[in-house]
């Protein structure tokens, strides 16, 4: 299954569980950040992501430019909890 069925599998499960007046709410604050241009500033797949320096596990700074010239690095995003 490509990840545009399973979008599409999950998005379609979201609509049976999520009430109607909340979908309303969520598509339109998807709206508006496609309205407020926000697309045309994220990078693309396959461009080299922009440095940064964060705080890692142990509250020391660690910057990317430090990690990728040690070699590959994998970034991982994750919502948390809501």
């Amino acid at each position: 299954m490509s990840l545009e069925e399973k979008l599409a599998a999950t998005r379609k499960a979201a609509e049976g569980r999520i009430p109607p007046d909340r979908q309303a709410i969520m598509h339109r604050a998807t709206e508006d950040l496609r309205h407020s241009g926000i697309m045309d500033r994220i990078v693309a797949a396959g461009q080299p992501a922009p440095s940064f320096v964060l705080d890692n596990h142990d509250g020391r700074r660690v910057a990317s430019a430090d990690l990728v010239a040690a070699g590959p690095m994998v970034l991982s995003f994750f919502r948390g909890s809501w």
